[in-house]
């Protein structure tokens, strides 16, 4: 056996199993005992043996491959439900690609994979719909029609902010609003007019702007003509952009306007003031999505989108309203 790769046939002998029960140990090991697994993976390791995904398609009709589908892998809260997401089907003896669509590379990834783990923001409802067609499939921090979904509680996360701002005195909020059409800021703006009513803020949206630092810096020039005590961002990017665009102008944060953002990536404990955000679970999104898309593939009934907390999380970005130079203005109601 030296001159060539040793076989899923020579891992059974050496473990004293069947092939069949190798592979059901590699690829779904919840089926398989403990001991068994343990003897099957030492074997793997002593004859250094790799399955080849696509060898195994072939009597199978799977590959135990799972596309994860995302706009930007660059971006922190993509990166950590990725995180989450490839974690999960590590444990269940799958690998992931990462893909972007729609797009040729977008297809030749669907025709090589069991399922797809889609992040919020791309494809279009209709690409959506297409794919889920084709393979079992599953949004994270995205609802569309008839597709299964995992998303953050993002009305009770603004119930959060609106409560602590006016806790702090705020009676007016700018938000500044993510990339057009993007469903997650559509969401945004809903709760927060909502959230306002409940708590007798007015707020005003101003945008679209990309989820990035430099979207935050271009927004602040936009806010100074729309000024309010408090900012809320379509996400924590976009708020450590505004921070350092506000204080380069000289306005400080939090004693002339208080910033929020979203999603409490690394870099919000890491900008001065640190900001104020509300956490979503983004591992925890990526590992249920998986799950959740396992169950589709396994041809489990899959029940309606799931929703997880979030809470927010303080930091010095907000503090107690003083009156200055941004106070509410009377045309702020309704604007959202």
């Amino acid at each position: 056996m030296a001159d060539r790769a040793p076989t899923i046939y020579d891992v059974a002998r050496s473990a004293g199993v069947a092939a069949s029960t190798v592979s059901r140990a590699l690829t779904r090991p919840g089926r398989v005992a403990d001991s068994t697994v343990a003897r099957i993976r030492n074997a793997v390791d002593e004859l250094g043996f790799r399955m080849n995904p696509l060898a195994r398609a072939l009597p199978t009709g799977r590959t135990s491959m799972l596309a994860l589908i995302a706009s930007d892998v660059t971006d922190p809260v993509t990166a950590e439900v990725m995180r989450g997401a490839q974690d999960a089907a590590g444990e269940a003896g799958y690998i992931t690609v990462v893909a972007h669509g729609p797009g040729e590379a977008f297809d030749r990834a669907l025709a090589t994979v069991d399922g797809a783990l889609i992040m919020s923001g791309t494809p279009g409802d209709d690409d959506l719909l297409r794919l889920a067609a084709q393979r079992p499939a599953v949004l994270v921090d995205r609802l569309c029609a008839a597709v299964p979904a995992v998303i953050a509680d993002i009305a009770d996360g603004m119930r959060q902010v609106m409560a602590h701002l006016a806790a702090l005195g705020h009676e007016s909020v700018t938000y500044v609003g993510g990339p057009a059409g993007c469903w997650a800021d559509g969401m945004h703006r809903r709760a927060l007019r909502q959230a306002g009513c409940e708590y007798g803020v007015q707020s005003r949206r101003i945008g679209p702007f990309p989820a990035t630092t430099a979207g935050g810096m271009a927004a602040a020039g936009e806010w100074l003509h729309h000024p309010a005590t408090a900012i809320i961002a379509y996400d924590d990017l976009i708020a450590i952009g505004l921070i350092r665009a506000l204080t380069a102008r000289g306005i400080q944060v939090p004693q002339e306007v208080n910033v929020v953002g979203f999603g409490n990536v690394a870099a919000a404990e890491l900008i001065t003031p640190g900001l104020t955000t509300v956490a979503a679970p983004l591992r925890e999104m990526g590992a249920v999505g998986v799950r959740r898309l396992l169950n589709l593939i396994e041809g489990s009934p899959v029940a309606g989108p799931v929703l997880l907390p979030v809470r927010l999380v303080e930091r010095g970005s907000t503090g107690i309203r003083r009156r200055g130079r941004f106070g509410p203005l009377p045309s702020f109601a309704g604007s959202l």
